[in-house]
């Protein structure tokens, strides 16, 4: 299906000042339009609005048959006839050419240039004649690296571009032969070359290969072809034979359409093999190939009469270049290139095929077109094709699979991009008469037209037909008259940015309209954004910037329309309104937010942009105004998402007292429940009301409680600009209930609704503690994990974690800064990490030095946290040193003194580590030993 808007892509349009009817004409480079008249080629200079300028002219060997220009080397080829005979041939340094009567210099392909020669070459145009052993008949050449391919019947010759070093200044243009690739039972009509990518085609085949270099195991491969499968073969030869047999006057044998995608192209039956020729560099030498896409086409049967022009035309590669940064000048640099994705465009007369070859193949868009084709031409933003009267302007989807090419996170909450299964639409049909050929390049649009004289029908013998004998037709015969008037047009498309413009203004006319066909115009203009984006060598210095603006503009107005439809694609508002930059206040501000017929409506396209929005903890705060509208939004859609609403930071400025009305009124309504319990109890707080506070907390168990922060943890913690803020409801049970707090916190770990640094970081601020320094709440949070064997937590971390608290308390005799929750013999009935108490330490304790409580509860719950494997750990950290050296050093040191106070030598010595270091250990041995004696 083909949409069609009157929008007005043509711009300005002048006359080239050609003498003669061209025969063949293209454009290329920064600002070169050349015509092929006779046996003489005119160049023109093309600039922006400007009167295209002659530049110069040069004669050529005879009537040129098919012309080509390459950026990359800037030369023009040509395929020439002179006495039945056709010449491939090459002029370089055209630009040079003064006069049309400078001299040339003329040479053939591969002979090196002698010294004395090479300033002439340098300072003058020359022509490059490339010798081949068939006629050739159509060209192409590479838009990346300059190389020419050539197409003769069943086989194609690729030359490469390359240059003779002169000097040090100087390097000189020149080709080598490198490949042949011969393909039966084939005769290319139009070929296309597109870094390694060959396209062939016939009057009702396209074949699509990718050339690749580079031979397994540094290997040397001369050549190497595919063999086609055999009962296809024989089918292939089958046919071939009954069309022999069979095809007469009176009948005609057509073979099937045909459509093989990726590897099974390789059963089309046609024989590919590469040889070859050249001593090319290996990065540049193509060895083997892989197949890509074949189709076969029909002939139209519709009709009795088998006409002789349904046939396929306008074969093209579009490559699509990985959008790089601008150097200071603007352009991109040459070798900057990178290829993104390729694109294939062939025609039948009335029924285009846009295809997509890179990483996959397939089909892509289908274009229909209203009246019979002559030639087209495929541009990254546009698909141009004439008829016989009339030049159409079709959208293309290129930029949008080169999209999903380039960034993969298209089409997630982050980026989105229309998709490629997008109807494809007509911006403009522009009547002009007599069209017959057309070629592009830059912005501009080259159209040759002739006025035909009045055909006068004629009774005349019928070709070959179909299902039906002999019989006699009408055929258009043109009379011997006087030559037709011509003109050769350059049409200036006009900038993307006032295309833009326009686009949007007409999409204002559905504005209140809820329709697809707002969104799809609007697409259109974000897509024409994009593709003038990603040829960023094409933009003007400053465009970039405007362009830039224009895609947020777009992803905006799409945002917009998201958000008023209730469909299956309401969920792209996010992304799209996101891709605009504009804040959530700012989207808030373009919602509609009146009442139709007494009842308040909202789209599930904007409560899913707000709603996530919300969620995504962003650093922005709604004023009270807009929190309160938010408020009243989710209870009319979606009842059960306001208490989390209610919690997000973004809402911070809302009217406490609003807040309580709405949660009140979900009471009344049936969604009583205790994420709602939990938030009223954080807004009473913020109202100071520390009765229904209580009240609040009181009505459900310790349980239900830690269910309720589970559900929704930011009733207990957020965050503001990357860092953890305790809210004013967790502050709050810091001081009553501190063990519902380590419990819920302990909760969200277990449900993966927070990781373990961020729990430590929300106690150490929740505390007001620096990194240095760890709270008794923070420890009973770790004692809490050890007991509740989280599957995630890394127990040695967690054991040395608490142990070295412990110990930094028993050496600084620091007491806890709070009442710790649990006691020792809390935690050995509770955790079998926790073992039983050795003698030894209910000697140490039952000291009368030890008498303090804290300094004893802190020793008891050291002790199977493993103390056998305590010391070797200290040791092992004190060996690597670091910033806590001196405190493990003396934690160590203490610990032992005191030790080896209290134990006997035995007990001592089983404490020890059996890797220390004697001389460390032999002080605190030899006074226990001698303790006794002394005693």
């Amino acid at each position: 299906m083909v949409q069609l808007y009157n929008l007005h892509p043509f711009g300005s349009q002048q006359v080239v000042p050609c003498k003669l009817e061209p025969d063949r004409f293209c454009g290329g480079g920064r600002d070169a339009l050349f015509v092929a008249a006779g046996c003489k080629v005119e160049a023109f200079a093309v600039a922006g609005q400007e009167l295209c300028q002659p530049r110069c002219a040069f004669s050529t060997l005879g009537r040129v048959l098919r012309l080509a220009y390459s950026e990359a080397g800037d030369y023009l080829v040509a395929i020439e006839e002179k006495n039945k005979a056709t010449f491939l041939r090459a002029y370089v340094n055209w630009r040079n050419k003064r006069t049309e009567n400078s001299r040339v210099c003329i040479r053939m392909i591969g002979h090196n240039v002698e010294g004395p020669f090479s300033k002439a070459f340098r300072d003058q145009m020359y022509i490059i004649e490339m010798p081949l052993s068939e006629a050739p008949l159509c060209i192409s050449c590479c838009p990346v690296k300059g190389d020419l391919l050539v197409g003769c019947t069943n086989k194609l010759v690729l030359f490469s571009l390359k240059y003779q070093i002169i000097n040090e200044e100087f390097s000189l243009l020149d080709f080598e032969r490198s490949l042949i690739i011969h393909i039966d039972n084939i005769t290319p009509v139009e070929i296309s070359f597109c870094v390694g990518y060959v396209a062939v085609m016939s009057d009702l085949e396209v074949l699509i290969v990718k050339l690749e270099s580079g031979p397994k195991n540094g290997e040397r491969v001369h050549h190497h072809s595919h063999k086609t499968n055999n009962r296809i073969r024989r089918t292939e030869e089958g046919i071939s034979n009954d069309i022999s047999q069979l095809e007469s006057d009176d009948f005609v044998i057509c073979q099937k359409p045909l459509e093989l995608l990726g590897e099974k192209s390789e059963q089309s039956g046609l024989s590919v093999t590469l040889e070859s020729t050249g001593l090319a560099d290996e990065k540049r030498k193509y060895s083997h190939f892989q197949h890509l896409l074949y189709r076969r086409f029909a002939p139209d049967i519709s009709s009795y009469v088998l006409s002789d022009d349904i046939k396929l035309h306008s074969l093209q590669l579009l490559p699509i270049y990985q959008t790089g940064s601008l150097t200071s000048d603007g352009k991109n640099l040459p070798q900057e290139k990178e290829l993104l994705s390729l694109f294939c465009f062939f025609s039948l007369p009335h029924v285009g095929y846009l295809y997509m070859v890179v990483k996959s193949v397939e089909l892509m868009s289908v274009y229909q077109y209203p009246e019979k084709s002559q030639q087209a031409v495929l541009t990254p933003q546009f698909l141009h094709v004439i008829t016989s009267n009339n030049l159409q302007c079709f959208t293309v989807r290129c930029s949008a699979a080169a999209a999903r090419e380039e960034d993969p996170y298209m089409d997630t909450t982050l980026k989105a991009c229309p998709p490629v299964s997008m109807d494809v639409c007509a911006l403009r049909i522009q009547l002009f008469i007599g069209l017959k050929a057309i070629c592009h390049f830059k912005n501009h649009i080259i159209l040759l037209t002739k006025a035909e004289p009045e055909a006068i029908p004629e009774r005349r013998q019928s070709p070959k037909r179909l299902l039906s004998r002999k019989d006699t037709s009408v055929k258009i015969k043109i009379p011997p008259v006087a030559e037709a008037g011509w003109n050769l047009y350059i049409v200036n498309t006009i900038s993307p940015m006032q295309l833009y413009k326009e686009m949007i203004d007409y999409s204002n006319t559905y504005k209140t309209v809820k329709t697809q066909s707002c969104i799809h115009l609007l697409s259109e203009a974000h897509l024409l954004v994009r593709a003038a984006l990603m040829d960023a060598s094409q933009l003007e210095p400053g465009e970039k910037a405007e362009l830039l603006e224009a895609f947020k503009e777009s992803c905006g107005h799409l945002g917009d329309c998201y958000s008023r439809l209730d469909s299956q694609h309401s969920h792209l508002t996010l992304p799209y309104y996101k891709m605009s930059g504009l804040s959530m206040a700012e989207v808030l501000a373009r919602t509609d937010w009146t009442v139709e017929d007494g009842l308040q409506k909202y789209e599930r396209g904007l409560i899913f942009y707000i709603n996530h929005s919300l969620y995504e903890n962003l650093d922005e705060e709604l004023n009270e105004e807009l929190a309160a509208k938010v408020v009243q939004m989710f209870y009319v859609a979606e009842p059960k998402q306001v208490p989390h609403i209610l919690c997000s930071p973004s809402m911070k400025n809302i009217n406490p007292l609003t807040a309580m009305s709405y949660l009140r009124k979900l009471d009344t309504s049936g969604f009583s429940s205790i994420l709602v319990t939990l938030t009223k109890a954080a807004v009473a707080l913020k109202m100071g009301d520390l009765d229904m506070h209580r009240n609040e907390m009181k009505s459900h168990s310790e349980m239900k409680l830690v269910c309720g922060f589970i559900l929704e943890p930011r009733l207990l913690i957020q965050q503001r600009k990357g860092q953890i803020v305790p809210t004013e409801l967790a502050l709050h049970l810091k001081e009553t209930q501190p063990g519902l707090l380590v419990a819920s916190v302990l909760g969200l770990q277990k449900n993966n609704k927070i990781g373990i640094e961020e729990a430590d970081s929300f106690f150490k601020v929740l505390c007001a503690k620096d990194e240095d320094t760890i709270p008794q709440l923070l420890v009973d949070f770790w004692e809490a994990q050890l007991v509740a064997c989280l599957p995630d937590v890394v127990l040695q971390e967690l054991f040395f974690k608490l142990t070295s608290q412990y110990i930094w308390r028993l050496s600084k005799r620091q007491p806890p800064d709070t009442t710790p929750l649990r006691t020792s013999e809390d935690l050995i009935n509770a955790c079998s990490h926790y073992g039983l108490i050795y003698p030894w330490v209910h000697v140490v304790i039952s000291s009368d030095s030890l008498a303090d409580k804290n300094y004893t509860e802190d020793l008891s719950k050291l002790q199977t946290l493993w103390w056998k494997k305590l010391l070797p750990e200290l040791c092992q950290r004190i060996k690597c040193g670091g910033e806590k050296y001196q405190l493990y050093l003396s934690s160590l040191k203490e610990t032992l003194s005191i030790v080896a106070v209290e134990l006997e030598l035995k007990d001592f010595m089983n404490v020890l580590p059996e890797d220390g270091t004697a001389t460390f250990f032999l002080p605190y041995l030899l006074y226990c030993s001698r303790k006794k004696s002394l005693t």
